[in-house]
């Protein structure tokens, strides 16, 4: 793919401060040319259904991305509220459903569902309430009446849904059904992998697999110096590790031994021990550093078959001057400017 034709997305996680401040990094994004912003949808963090309607409320183009995660979220919630959002935005919304990992879930006693049907039966129902349709629907996780229809004319029918996945099944099911496949990118050397599923999916459903938006989410932590906060970084990695992609990992070295110590840590809510037992090897999940090594990073990916690119994770330092510098360093390579 030309690389001018990428697009790219800023994703905020849930933990980077105040509102007001996700705000301001959108604001940002938007004028430095990002395309999209989204906001990680994590159980007990904050929310991310009022950052995205904050941040429409203070921009006025950039598209607006919001996590409908289907362990916790009814169909016919994410429904009324994506067509409530996209009416307050202007048209801006785009949907993500789907998990990047069903262990969390355990916490809250609903990670034994199946989320490969879970997310077919979502998307199923939440296009069809869009598009204005009697959704009577007996399935698996679901059983609604020809009562099930939207008591309001959303302002677009159709507005783009995005399937975040992991492991083979679910990011088969993206490309199958997807607008669009958000899988991990963690380490980008191993985007590839992702990308053979999701492909592999679309040609199983007769679709083209050029059709189906491939974005790989990157963490990113930008450092014009060169330096990056390796606390931070491992303080983000240790959180994360033990629910990323294993045959991932494994492409550059990373062992299930490596990553039980830090799951160990965390299952004791030992958060400063589980950031001490991150490797060396694991920094390289990140993309990091000064804006060469950036644009490598993302190089990398487009190589592997990302068409779009989000960058999200530590971010940097500050998380609005690292927005900043990255539009204003990294993104015209990309932009032929």
């Amino acid at each position: 793919m030309e690389n001018n034709k990428v697009r790219f997305s800023l994703r905020l996680l849930g933990n980077l401060g105040p509102t007001p401040l996700y705000q301001e990094a959108c604001r940002e994004a938007e004028a430095l040319g990002f395309d999209e912003c989204w906001f990680s949808h994590d159980i007990l963090m904050p929310n991310s259904w009022v950052r995205s309607t904050a941040v429409a409320a203070v921009t006025r183009r950039i598209k607006i991305g919001y996590m409908a995660v289907p362990f916790t979220l009814d169909p016919s919630e994410i429904a009324t509220f994506a067509a409530t959002l996209d009416e307050y935005s202007g048209g801006r919304v785009v949907i993500g459903t789907g998990s990047h990992t069903r262990v969390m879930y355990d916490w809250i006693g609903l990670g034994d569902r199946d989320v490969v049907e879970l997310t077919r039966e979502t998307v199923h129902l939440v296009r069809g309430l869009l598009e204005g349709r009697r959704m009577a629907h007996s399935g698996r996780f679901y059983r609604w009446t020809d009562e099930a229809y939207l008591r309001f004319t959303p302002p677009r029918r159709r507005i783009p849904i995005y399937i975040m996945c992991y492991g083979r099944e679910l990011c088969e099911l993206s490309g199958e059904i997807g607008d669009g496949s958000m899988p991990m990118a963690t380490p980008p050397e191993a985007f590839d992998i992702p990308v053979s599923y999701i492909e592999a999916g679309a040609r199983r459903a007769g679709r083209d697999p050029s059709e189906v938006d491939r974005v790989a989410f990157a963490w990113v932590y930008y450092a014009p110096d060169g330096s990056a906060d390796e606390g931070a970084l491992r303080r983000v990695i240790s959180y994360f590790v033990p629910y990323l992609d294993q045959e991932m990992l494994s492409r550059i070295g990373i062992t299930r031994e490596d990553v039980l110590p830090i799951a160990r840590r965390l299952a004791a809510g030992d958060y400063e021990g589980a950031a001490r037992e991150v490797t060396d090897r694991m920094l390289d999940l990140v993309i990091r550093g000064g804006p060469d090594d950036i644009v490598r990073g993302i190089e990398t990916l487009i190589e592997k078959g990302a068409t779009s690119v989000s960058i999200g994770g530590p971010l940097g330092r500050n998380p609005v001057e690292a927005v900043r510098g990255i539009g204003e360093r990294v993104l015209p390579h990309f932009r032929g400017n």
